[in-house]
């Protein structure tokens, strides 16, 4: 029972905060992606999907590489650095893509996470 009430006290903190407050009260949606978006919010998503790609994924098939030509540094230098570069291209896209479209969507994924964790703990 003492669990139960500890997380129901987070809940309300969290609820109580200004930033999702006003995130619940708009109803805070992502109608603003109906729009068509410009070249430079879509080379700024394009970024951010594509950092993705060279992340894990590259890093594994580096991995793979590395044990079929028995040169381990191959991963434990290239992995880092792709890593790194995945993190800029990531940082790039975001500042591509802009604030307000970053914005938007924080404000939707937080109002449908507290609407979600509340209905589902209440």
């Amino acid at each position: 029972m003492v669990h139960r009430n500890k997380k129901m006290s987070i809940i309300k903190r969290i609820s109580e905060s200004e930033y999702v407050r006003s995130a619940i009260e708009d109803k805070a949606d992502l109608s603003a992606f109906k729009e068509k978006p410009s070249i430079r919010v879509t080379l700024g998503v394009s970024a951010i999907c594509f950092s993705y790609i060279i992340a894990w994924p590259a890093i594994t098939a580096l991995g793979a590489l590395a044990i079929y030509l028995k040169r381990p540094l191959l991963v434990a230098i290239g992995g880092p650095l792709l890593y790194g570069l995945s993190h800029l291209v990531f940082l790039l896209g975001m500042y591509l893509a802009g604030y307000n479209y970053t914005k938007i969507f924080l404000r939707w994924a937080t109002r449908v996470a507290v609407e979600k964790w509340v209905s589902k703990n209440t």
